[in-house]
């Protein structure tokens, strides 16, 4: 039996692509599960989708339904923006009411990561307000336990809600080992629930 965890982000300056390839290293410690990364374009001035062939080549390639209908997990990340997920994946989702009536995403395991410039920009908002559209689609929310050690150890990123990371003024400022520690923890969860419940 294999598993397609979705790991479906946004990233402008490159930080929440980071924390989504690290999610993804958590999700192939799972045997038989494999994650499938998706990105979503830029929301254009006149409100519409970028096209299906401009996605920078250091993304993912563009989401599309399909993916969703064919996942057995979603895990979900944005930068905060303004204590919000960024308007594209918000975008992005305001035009699955399809998928939300067809109940596809009914009872599959789900999880959110953010990233900010500062420690007290927003991210746990952000985590909250990112699992509501994942709630309406019947999706089971999962957080990452104290039971992983680094949640109480770190000193920059990462919340019982889901991973997170911390920039500070360097937009392209690494993530550290705890932060890496609690996305691949986050990973691996979902892999893991994913297995069990399909």
């Amino acid at each position: 039996m294999s598993c397609k965890i979705v790991i479906l982000y946004y990233s402008r300056d490159g930080n929440t692509r980071r924390m989504a390839n690290q999610i993804a290293r958590g999700v192939t410690t799972v045997d038989g599960c494999e994650p499938v990364l998706r990105t979503v374009p830029e929301v254009t001035v006149v409100g519409g989708w970028g096209s299906p062939d401009s996605a920078p080549k250091t993304q993912a390639p563009f989401i599309t339904k399909d993916d969703l209908r064919h996942a057995d997990a979603l895990i979900v990340g944005s930068p905060t923006r303004f204590g919000n997920m960024a308007a594209p994946l918000k975008h992005f989702f305001d035009t699955t009411s399809d998928i939300w009536l067809s109940g596809d995403l009914r009872d599959k395991p789900a999880a959110v990561f953010t990233s900010t410039s500062t420690m007290h920009g927003g991210q746990e908002s952000t985590l909250l307000t990112m699992m509501l559209p994942l709630l309406h689609h019947g999706l089971v929310m999962v957080g990452i336990p104290y039971s992983e050690p680094a949640l109480s150890h770190t000193s920059s990123g990462g919340t019982p809600y889901g991973a997170s990371h911390v920039s500070g003024t360097d937009a392209k400022a690494p993530l550290s080992q705890d932060e890496k520690t609690l996305c691949s923890a986050l990973g691996k969860r979902i892999a893991t629930l994913a297995l069990k419940l399909k």
